[in-house]
């Protein structure tokens, strides 16, 4: 078979190079020239597609469902939007050692009595794959295995065995003859995942890819691996702590945003069907600085406990210190409530944090961080059956955050009994359980705040 020709591509200027050097030729740009495979000629290439296409009216195409294929995970379902689909592809990446395989193994050990699955490894050999197997007491005696990083070897066996599901942990450990480069480079990975990708359009094979991540928590290699596949999955979460969240970040067949919440136990990955109760303190008396949010991730309104300390400042330049909340979001909360309540900070030390290592990044938690810091400046603490949720506008005024009646019903089915809501979001029946407070301006929820406490 005769190998591909691959040239250099300048990054800024398009242009290129049979070789690589560390200066552009055309636009002088230093190390800009990336791997590449030479194109065909332009005759040939319009020849293989002539007669394919064909102009159809949008109105006359029937989309069909697409059959989802259950993990047996419910929290790994929920954020694939259901299951897996025949012949997508699916991108998980995070930290070494989050438990990106453990997942994996545990989802093909459930699907393998089902469906054909094959696992190819090409950071670990047979005997820990197996090894970690037996730990997590699975059944993988129907699971095939295959210890490569040679692209064209794993298609090989692709297209001789045919699995349902195939998994690739992970897309940075491959290469292709085709390119010069070492695995993991910016051409190997494009050039890989392209493959991979249209071998599992046409056969109709979900495959997964596992990713790896750079230092500052982006996906490594080219941004066009994320615009190839499907569905593009983030695994978060402290490696100190045992609880993961897995969030979804792109997904052609489901909600963006989703999250799935899991507990690493000595039997792997263990899925956690009420989240809210991760982010919620327990506190054996009321204390000063905490209210309780109800935020909305993907489909799901999960509660989470917003802590705020103010202290008075012992230096020039007090500290504005914001953990799973937006920082800048807080120096602008903290004009607003000085504008409009008559409440200054100028002097005090600032933080805020979402309890449980959660991230959140709506503006409906703008009230209940708000709040939070008067409560903590005040030294008064809020009644413990209280939740809250609203953005906050500069001019003072609290605006709807989306879903309110999702979020209220959460409330009350976990016994909340107050809610400090804006008055757009105000139900238009009551619900049991939960008196709703409705609120149009920041001084306003600063007075009810004070009658409730």
């Amino acid at each position: 078979m005769k190998k591909s020709k691959t040239i250099y591509t300048c990054t800024e200027c398009g242009g290129s190079s049979p070789k690589w050097q560390g200066q552009c030729p055309h636009c002088s740009a230093w190390n800009t020239l990336v791997e590449s495979l030479a194109e065909t000629a332009a005759t040939n290439r319009f020849s293989a597609i002539a007669g394919t296409g064909r102009l159809q009216r949008l109105a006359e195409i029937r989309p069909r469902e697409e059959s989802r294929i259950a993990t047996g995970i419910e929290e790994f379902d929920r954020v694939l939007g259901g299951g897996l689909v025949a012949g997508g592809v699916v991108l998980i990446g995070g930290d070494p050692g989050i438990g990106k395989s453990t997942l994996l193994l545990q989802a093909l050990a459930q699907l393998a009595g089902r469906h054909s699955a094959l696992y190819v490894t090409g950071e670990e050999s047979g005997e820990q794959v197996a090894l970690r197997a037996q730990r997590l007491q699975l059944d993988a005696g129907r699971i095939q295995l295959l210890t490569e990083i040679h692209l064209e070897k794993i298609l090989a066996a692709l297209m001789e065995h045919k699995p349902r599901i195939a998994v690739m942990d992970s897309i940075q450990t491959l290469y292709s003859d085709a390119l010069q480069s070492a695995p993991g480079s910016v051409a190997q990975v494009r050039e890989c995942a392209a493959q991979l990708t249209r071998y599992a359009k046409q056969a109709g094979t979900c495959i997964v890819f596992v990713g790896h991540v750079t230092k500052e928590g982006a996906l490594a290699g080219p941004r066009v691996l994320e615009h190839i596949v499907d569905t593009v999955l983030y695994f978060e979460g402290d490696p100190n702590s045992s609880f993961r969240l897995i969030r979804a970040c792109k997904n052609r067949f489901g909600a963006v945003n989703e999250l799935g919440v899991f507990a690493m136990t000595d039997k792997g990955l263990r899925g956690v069907s009420n989240p809210s109760a991760l982010f919620l303190s327990q506190h054996e008396q009321q204390v000063a600085g905490a209210c309780v949010l109800v935020t909305q991730e993907g489909t799901r309104p999960l509660l989470v406990e917003i802590q705020a300390l103010v202290d008075e400042a012992h230096s020039p330049s007090p500290r504005r210190l914001s953990v799973g909340l937006e920082q800048n979001r807080l120096a602008m909360l903290l004009a607003v409530l000085h504008r409009h309540a008559g409440i200054a900070c100028f002097d005090q030390d600032v933080f805020v944090n979402a309890v449980g290592g959660v991230k959140i990044n709506e503006p409906a938690a703008d009230l209940a961080v708000m709040l939070a810091i008067v409560s903590s400046l005040r030294n008064r603490p809020l009644p413990k059956k209280l939740i809250a949720f609203g953005e906050v506008g500069l001019a003072g005024e609290i605006r709807p955050a989306p879903r309110g009646q999702e979020r209220l019903k959460e409330a009350a089915k976990l016994g909340f009994t107050h809610a400090l809501i804006p008055k757009a979001n105000a139900p238009k029946q009551p619900i049991k359980g939960i008196e709703v407070i409705a609120l149009e301006r920041v001084e306003q929820a600063v007075d009810k705040m004070r009658d409730l406490q």
